[in-house]
């Protein structure tokens, strides 16, 4: 059986990881496969959307992000800055906190080799991602209690506690909070008024450390997946909890779950919202589907893929 051909491999490596030993050890190894692969560190916001245009100058095959679920944002945004997002492929060598996307993906996590691996001999998809105004991310936009969870999590207790950081600081969160007051836009002009404790726009499936915010999305279907939580009142949590279960039923009245192309969202204060981790705070948001707009290495199973 004839080998693969090589690759012409840029790694956008987040400075943080720049001493991990094994992502020293799998990029030797991919090389000595034949690959050609360029590392290039990032030190401060910008660099990696000017490596990434760099490498969409010098013709790279595939960009590989090395690092957590924001330098995934970082370079894929880099990507939609060039205009020409599909020029090279993207991989992703996952080294963050929780890794929602690569996770969803099924891209390994604790490998950086078999990740690397992957980007030198994988199959590239064209996948959506998502647009809120002028920005965009390819996993899930968090907003209300969950942005405010992720924002309020320190480093340090997510670097000790990994995922489980989130739900701690989840549960010391949520006595604070009080729901916005929201107005969701349709793209037939349709609108929609209502209390929004917890927010989540996805072109991913998972959030905050493994948490199943918008279990339905598929990465390629052209659709943003928005799930909206209106009562968190722990009277009621057995009836939110049976909603989760059925999410998107006519009948539910704490939940709200549907699968758009676009929409508009105003609430009465400024919303803050996580994009893939990236914390923006809005009063008004336009949501948008940007269909195949990149194309992503993928194992050959367990991405959320329409068929």
């Amino acid at each position: 059986m004839a080998a693969p051909p090589s690759r012409f491999i840029r790694l956008v490596l987040n400075g943080k990881s720049a001493g991990n030993p094994q992502v020293r050890s799998a990029v030797s190894a991919v090389r000595d496969r034949g690959n050609r692969v360029d590392v290039r560190v990032t030190w401060e916001f910008g660099d990696a959307a000017r490596y990434v245009a760099e490498a969409v100058e010098d013709g790279v095959d595939v960009i590989v992000a090395a690092g957590g679920d924001g330098t995934v944002n970082e370079v894929v945004s880099g990507m939609m800055a060039t205009g020409k997002p599909a020029a090279s492929a993207l991989a992703i060598i996952p080294l963050g906190t929780a890794n929602d996307f690569a996770t969803g993906c099924g891209i390994p996590i604790g490998d950086p080799l078999a990740a690397l691996q992957l980007a030198a001999t994988g199959e590239a998809v064209a996948i959506d991602i998502g647009q809120a105004n002028d920005r965009y991310f390819v996993n899930v936009a968090s907003g209300g209690f969950g942005a405010e969870v992720t924002t309020q999590t320190p480093p340090k207790l997510k670097q000790a506690l990994g995922g489980t950081a989130y739900v701690v600081t989840g549960i010391a969160t949520a006595a604070k909070m009080t729901p916005h007051q929201c107005t969701v836009t349709l793209p037939t002009g349709e609108s929609r008024q209502g209390s929004v404790f917890v927010l989540a726009v996805g072109n991913g499936r998972q959030a905050g450390g493994g948490q199943q915010l918008a279990p339905h999305a598929l990465l390629n279907d052209g659709k943003l997946d928005l799930m909206a939580v209106h009562d968190v009142n722990l009277l009621s949590f057995g009836n939110l909890i049976n909603e989760w279960v059925a999410l998107g039923d006519e009948s539910n009245q704490n939940i709200s779950y549907a699968q758009l192309e676009s929409f508009r969202i105003e609430c009465d204060a400024p919303l803050p919202v996580n994009l893939d981790g990236e914390p923006v705070r809005e009063q008004v948001y336009e949501f948008r589907a940007v269909p195949q707009a990149v194309r992503l290495v993928l194992p050959e199973s367990g991405a959320p893929l329409a068929e």
